[in-house]
């Protein structure tokens, strides 16, 4: 069984990639303050939930498309390799259960928002 250190080298690449720049996101989220430090709106409830919704699906869905590709890399490169098409297929089966949470992310928030709102 040969593997290619250049895959995986680029397959951390990638991951290191995706995860900064998630980070970067994140810290870029801070709330809106006015020039003395005090925030210029809270927002209620429903408009929180709303905006995790949209959130939530975006980056759900991104890691799916980030394990789609790397599914779909490692079975081009597998060459034939039994272990290594199993591993794609498992990244491939990891996408799809990521795009099937990323579709359901609205439906379990929506339920959550008329648990707590009422």
């Amino acid at each position: 069984m040969h593997r290619n250190p250049n895959v995986r080298h680029g397959i951390r690449r990638a991951a290191t990639i995706v995860a900064a720049t998630l980070a970067a996101l994140l810290a870029a989220a801070t709330p809106a303050s006015a020039a003395d430090g005090i925030p210029l709106a809270v927002n209620d409830l429903p408009t929180v939930i709303s905006n995790l919704t949209t959130w939530i699906t975006g980056i759900i869905a991104a890691v799916a498309t980030l394990f789609l590709t790397i599914g779909g890399a490692q079975y081009l490169m597998a060459g034939g390799d039994p272990a290594q098409v199993e591993r794609a297929k498992g990244s491939l089966k990891s996408a799809g259960i990521g795009y099937a949470l990323a579709l359901l992310a609205p439906i379990i928030l929506t339920i959550l928002n008329n648990i707590l709102v009422g």
